[in-house]
């Protein structure tokens, strides 16, 4: 979530809030007069200010509030002792104009002048901090402390302020509870005073803002459970009170929906994904009937856009991925007695849903609701069961990959666009999956081939090796994917025929090739295999070495010579494995089972080789 540092007055017009006036009224119309002044400087005319000279406006502010700073405590001077109501509305004005100072001097990039001003805020307030007039201005000066120390990377002392400042809200809404005054109210006149609905809002806003800085703080700390929390506390609290902009609370629904995903939590999920699709169309209507948009404008609206539907994506992926796992067997096809037992335990806690959906902290109004609800029944949230249930699911997932691709295109966003295309090749593995017929689920290994071959060719692995290196092992495991369906085919036949003997080798040399070329990758300019594999490639580098083994003991040849070299070849890469390991004991843990059947194999193969070349000196 982004940081917007919070405005104590809003640009409003400040006025008195009551106790002994200063010298005359005339005086005191004076200084709320320069006071608005400086506030209308602060936050409206310095966003009118050049790039040479930014913050002219700020610096003009700034004298007008150091101005009022001093009458007001030549007035504290002058004050009768003992007044204490008089004393404790000066001490409230003095702590407004300190607070102002204090994010004045931030904005400006002077933040310990900056802290100074904000810490002594809290200092003229701390006995009043309770009371209707203090309140809010109080909790406003420790949210910018808080902000302020975490740009200074001590997030711990950040945690600290706004910590304080949750405690105090909370504080004043169970012992007192009444609507505490604005800080913009302390330099106003009698008739602008807020009522006590437009008081609340205000402090709602403020404490929305102390939730909204706690989500950062427990996210930099690793909280990550706390800060999924805060964060949808404020995004509700958001809509709630109407303080928020369409598409950045969009993207942080978005974000918000991703951490959900990591919990397997998909009904908390969808429903961030829902909200955040249809208050991003609140942004696109405003969009539409604003003329002085420019088409940068539109081009970042055109990318919130498509980041959301990488979003959905990524939630239509996990939820028929999570499916898989609880469908598959220990050899990663659909074990059909489970898919049974789940529909009959799915069917039972039907009845639950809308319990379930009551634990779900729901955003928005009525209306908003029914927006969010409607298109929540576009894609389930619960596991698909069945090849129908998951081709439903994997088409609302192609639908935004066709949506995320047409802002993320392959020319000026290479990484996101060939990102994009490995999770639609990803759809189409998993529902796969969910395919019993061997030949159709063929063809949708081919839908991947197809699309990733051509991106693959046109990369530069010189400045594209991670992603290059990917597409390598990806391809490399379709192809063998699609080979063991052409053997599984060919079993059913009585007899293996030509075509199919052919169409096995074929697939099976090029998960080889797409295999080795990943090897070839991590090798040094003189083309030498590194002795020690690095820990980020050690088991993809190791599982390649073992399944080349494997392919070239599946090819099919009638030649006996040939068979030979095969089982060779194959042996050579068995063992390669075996000494890498005895060499490198640590590597031990990351290949287990890969070890255990190259150390089987290779104690087997020498044997079989034996055999074969009697026969074939026998035949000769």
């Amino acid at each position: 979530m982004r940081t917007n540092r919070e405005r104590g007055t809003g640009g409003r017009a400040p006025t008195n809030t009551g106790g002994r006036k200063m010298a005359t009224p005339a005086d005191w119309a004076e200084l709320c007069e320069k006071f608005r002044s400086a506030v209308n400087l602060s936050y409206v005319e310095s966003k009118k200010d050049s790039e040479t000279e930014p913050y002219r406006s700020k610096y003009s502010a700034r004298e007008l509030l150091e101005g009022i700073k001093q009458l007001l405590g030549s007035e504290e001077a002058e004050g009768a002792a003992g007044d204490d109501e008089a004393e404790r509305l000066r001490a409230v004005r003095l702590a407004v104009v300190e607070y102002e100072l204090g994010v004045n001097h931030t904005d400006t990039q002077e933040c310990s002048a900056g802290e100074e001003h904000l810490v002594k805020c809290t200092q003229l307030l701390e006995r009043h901090r309770l009371s209707r007039e203090c309140v809010s201005l109080y909790i406003q000066a420790q949210n910018n402390l808080g902000i302020l120390w975490s740009e200074r990377d001590d997030i711990k002392t950040a945690q600290t302020y706004l910590e304080s400042a949750e405690a105090l809200y909370n504080q004043y809404m169970k012992e007192i509870g009444n609507p505490p005054l604005d800080s913009s109210e302390h330099f106003m006149t009698e008739e602008e005073k807020l009522t006590d609905q437009e008081r609340s809002k205000r402090f709602e806003k403020v404490y929305t803002h102390t939730l909204y800085y706690l989500a950062q703080v427990y996210q930099h700390l690793e909280m990550i459970e706390k800060a999924a929390q805060y964060c949808h506390t404020t995004l509700k609290r958001q809509l709630e009170y109407s303080g928020y902009y369409p598409v950045e609370w969009a993207l942080n629904a978005a974000t918000l929906s991703q951490y959900y995903l990591t919990k397997q939590c998909f009904m908390e999920s969808r429903h961030c994904l829902a909200a955040a699709s249809v208050i991003f169309g609140q942004a696109g209507q405003v969009s539409s009937t604003e003329d002085n948009d420019t088409e940068q404008d539109q081009q970042d609206l055109l990318q919130r856009r498509a980041e959301i539907a990488r979003c959905w994506i990524k939630y239509c992926l996990n939820l028929l991925q999570g499916a898989r796992k609880l469908l598959e067997d220990n050899i990663g096809e659909l074990d059909s007695d489970k898919q049974l037992e789940l529909k009959a335990q799915q069917k039972k806690e039907e009845d639950e849903k809308e319990k379930g959906r009551k634990k779900v902290v729901l955003f928005g109004t009525s209306d908003l609701c029914d927006s969010i609800l409607a298109m929540e029944e576009k894609v389930s949230c619960v596991f698909p069961l069945d090849f129908l249930e998951a081709r439903e699911v994997f088409l609302v997932g192609q639908n935004y990959v066709n949506e995320a691709k047409e802002f993320f295109q392959v020319d000026g966003y290479v990484t996101d666009h060939i990102e994009i295309v490995q999770d639609h090749s990803a759809l189409f593995k998993v529902l796969a999956f969910f395919e019993e017929d061997y030949e159709r689920r063929c063809k949708m290994h081919k839908r991947r081939i197809d699309m990733l071959e051509p991106i693959y060719a046109g990369l530069n692995p010189q400045y594209y090796l991670l992603l290059s290196r990917q597409l390598q092992f990806e391809l490399a495991d379709t192809y063998y994917e699609m080979m063991d369906l052409k053997v599984a085919i060919g079993n059913r036949l009585e007899e293996l025929d030509s075509h199919t003997i052919k169409k096995i080798n074929s697939l099976a040399q090029m998960a080889i090739k797409y295999y080795e070329l990943f090897l070839d990758s991590l090798r040094n300019p003189d083309k030498v295999f590194p002795e020690t594999l690095e820990e980020d490639v050690l088991r993809p580098a190791m599982v390649a070495k073992f399944l080349i083994a494997r392919l070239y003991g599946k090819l099919i040849t009638s030649d006996g010579k040939k068979q030979l070299e095969n089982m060779q070849t194959s042996l050579e890469y068995y063992t390669f494995l075996v000494d890498y390991c005895e060499k490198h004991t640590d590597a031990v843990q990351a290949i287990e089972t890969e070890l255990e059947l190259s150390k089987e194999m290779a104690g087997l193969l020498p044997t079989r080789m034996e055999r074969l070349r009697t026969k074939l000196s026998t035949s000769t």
